[in-house]
């Protein structure tokens, strides 16, 4: 007749339990990575490979976020969550954000009240570059040179440096 010990059967339990956390752990990065596009007209392709269909076209600066990497290609995640594949050496680490609201103020101190002003009124996927933060204030620079704080709530990545 076969009988388990119940101590050893929870020691199997424990370990196999450990197994997986350790595969989920280091099967993913423990933070994000934000990156940006360097050029003009880099295609999003549906696999890793320039012989796969150009599902996009995204524009100089574009934030994305890098999900995994495969050789030299990059699979990616947009502001919208699309997902597709870029060719490595087409990203920066220059750190960029897009609004991802219809209009959002941008101000000229990291605060709502009446000490900070209105520097512009921003629409949806106009991309800055990130300069600061200061709590859920981003401080940021249009590439017109105009720059102010936006709350992080009304861009993608909320907080680029995570």
């Amino acid at each position: 007749m076969n009988r388990s010990h119940p101590a050893l059967a929870r020691m199997f339990v424990s370990l196999s339990a450990a197994v997986c956390l350790l595969l989920v752990f280091t099967g993913s990065p423990l933070a994000a990575e934000y990156v940006s596009i360097n050029n003009n007209g880099v295609n999003v392709r549906s696999g890793p490979s320039t012989e796969e269909q150009v599902r996009w076209e995204v524009f100089k600066d574009f934030p994305i976020q890098v999900l995994k990497r495969e050789n030299d290609w990059a699979y990616c995640l947009d502001f919208e969550g699309d997902k597709g594949w870029i060719y490595g050496s087409l990203l920066s680490d220059k750190k960029t954000v897009i609004v991802k609201k219809d209009k959002v103020n941008l101000r000229d101190a990291p605060d709502t009240g009446d000490n900070a002003q209105v520097v512009a009124l921003v629409k949806y996927g106009v991309v800055f570059d990130f300069l600061a933060k200061d709590g859920e204030w981003l401080k940021v620079k249009h590439n017109d040179g105009t720059e102010g704080w936006i709350h992080q709530d009304m861009v993608w990545p909320g907080d680029p440096l995570d």
